[in-house]
């Protein structure tokens, strides 16, 4: 039996399955926001951790990720025990996005979304991670903090993108949205406009099929 945890907020018949970012779990203040956010616009959030985070969850010892092979074994997991993807709503939390986006186009869910896609690691703008975004089918949504440290908006306006992604800016926003004090704007307002964008995107996708 499969030892990944699922953790479902809400119901209604959009699904969306999470994952988590490199450095906090699926609980993580991020995560509980959105899953929360999402719920009461009636979209169903099925979060789960990747193995590691498992391990660290029950030894309290801090790993690294792990391999990319084990990250993407562990969502086809996810989506088999949710019957396929045809229904589902892939998306995540940085890593968790950037691993769901690369089995996407293979998986075929109804959509994607990626909650600060991580463009590049931090300081090394010249390791981009976007080869396989410029032909992505799925239909995408990155919702982005406009100086995220992972892909800034100046950034990513020079990165060729399929024209399946739709790019949401978040003012001011760090990678997990936080805007600087004289922004003008709070992190709970930029985490409730991102939820209300989200709720709208995977309103508008199409309905799978029956």
């Amino acid at each position: 039996m499969s030892e990944i945890e699922l953790r479902i907020d809400g119901t209604g018949p959009d699904r969306l399955v999470l994952a988590h970012g490199a450095g906090a779990p699926m609980d993580s203040p991020f995560l509980e926001s959105v899953a929360r956010g999402l719920a009461a616009h009636g979209v169903q959030v099925v979060r789960f951790e990747f193995p590691y985070m498992r391990a660290r969850r029950l030894t309290g010892r801090r790993g690294p990720p792990d391999p990319e092979r084990v990250l993407r074994e562990a969502w086809i997991e996810v989506i088999e025990r949710m019957g396929g993807a045809a229904s589902l709503v892939l998306g995540g939390k940085s890593l968790g996005g950037r691993i769901a986006s690369l089995i996407a186009d293979t998986a075929r869910p109804r959509g994607l979304v990626c909650l600060g896609y991580p463009f590049h690691p931090v300081g090394r703008p010249e390791r981009l991670r976007t080869a396989h975004l410029a032909g992505l089918v799925t239909p995408t949504l990155i919702v982005q903090g406009e100086r995220d440290a992972l892909g800034s908006r100046e950034e990513i306006a020079r990165y060729r993108l399929s024209p399946a992604i739709r790019l949401e800016f978040l003012t001011d926003g760090d990678h997990s949205f936080v805007p600087r004090a004289s922004a003008g704007k709070t992190t709970a307002e930029n985490l409730r406009h991102a939820v209300d964008v989200v709720a709208a995107f995977i309103a508008g996708l199409a309905t799978p099929a029956a």
